[in-house]
């Protein structure tokens, strides 16, 4: 008997959708790597003159925005916060993650804390910056170390929220029989659950990342005047009050989409583990 070919329909509805979202994507990454290698004298204020192909691709553009925002010292700046602030989210809000997740199914106490925390993914920044900056002056901490701080409060909801959904997904009968072995909670925690929790580490790492790389608002306010600029702080210096200069500041930000686009790249499998694995029930 002859095989019968199973007919596929095309949704084209959602096709259509997924190709607006492509365009959409694309369209400005297009102008960002064109603009960036495009001489400042091709530049026009005609549509076709800024969507044109550069007549001769050059990397000046790139050596005067390192220049200019003093790239490695702004990159040191941004790797060196972000990589604090990755470590200390990681270990601390996967041990509050924990903590509260096993244990906020059976105590009131523990489920008033999840709530109190997980609410502040509501409260907005601009309703905290004027206290913040307030309060870092106060201490002490109007720097780097204040600004990683304030990282690491206000990533708590959204991965406190993550961790604990993921911990869903982990058996507790593994921590049971850590218990009859004799191992306390936190080597419980720390040889059983911590390398389990392994997907769902990544997509935190990536969350946290993304966003504490591309903030502006909270290295502004709390470092302003210090002399230590991030790279989006750095980028800040093409917008003047006369205009910006496009073909550096989109040099400028290719550079800096490079370190983050590769960190997610290496990470990419184990992010799409976390979020199938740690879908809330």
């Amino acid at each position: 008997m002859k095989e019968k070919k199973v007919s596929q329909r095309v949704n084209w509805p959602i096709t259509i959708l997924l190709s607006l979202g492509l365009i959409t994507i694309l369209f400005p990454l297009y102008m960002a790597v064109v603009i960036a290698f495009k001489d400042p004298s091709e530049m026009t204020n005609s549509i076709s003159g800024i969507l044109s192909l550069p007549q001769k691709w050059s990397l000046q553009n790139f050596s005067e925005a390192i220049r200019v925002t003093d790239f490695w010292r702004s990159l040191f700046n941004s790797f060196l916060i972000t990589i604090i602030n990755l470590v200390c989210s990681i270990l601390l809000h996967s041990m509050i993650g924990y903590a509260v997740g096993r244990n906020k199914a059976h105590s009131k106490f523990y489920n008033l804390v999840y709530l109190y925390i997980v609410s502040g993914m509501f409260v907005p920044f601009a309703i905290l910056m004027m206290p913040l900056v307030k309060q870092t002056a106060q201490l002490g901490i109007a720097n780097a170390i204040g600004v990683i701080v304030c990282y690491v409060v206000f990533y708590m909801p959204m991965n406190l929220l993550l961790y604990s959904g993921y911990l869903v997904n982990i058996p507790v009968a593994l921590e049971e029989a850590a218990r009859v072995d004799g191992a306390s909670a936190f080597r419980t925690y720390w040889s059983i659950i911590f390398p389990i929790m392994r997907p769902m580490h990544a997509t935190v790492a990536v969350l946290t990342a993304l966003g504490t790389w591309n903030d502006v608002m909270t290295p502004l306010v709390i470092m302003s005047g210090t002399g230590m600029n991030t790279l989006p702080l750095a980028q800040m210096t093409f917008q003047t009050q006369f205009g910006t200069n496009y073909n550096l500041a989109f040099a400028s930000y290719l550079l800096a989409l490079i370190p983050i686009l590769v960190f997610y790249l290496i990470c990419q499998k184990q992010i799409l583990n976390g979020v199938v694995n740690g879908a809330v029930k």
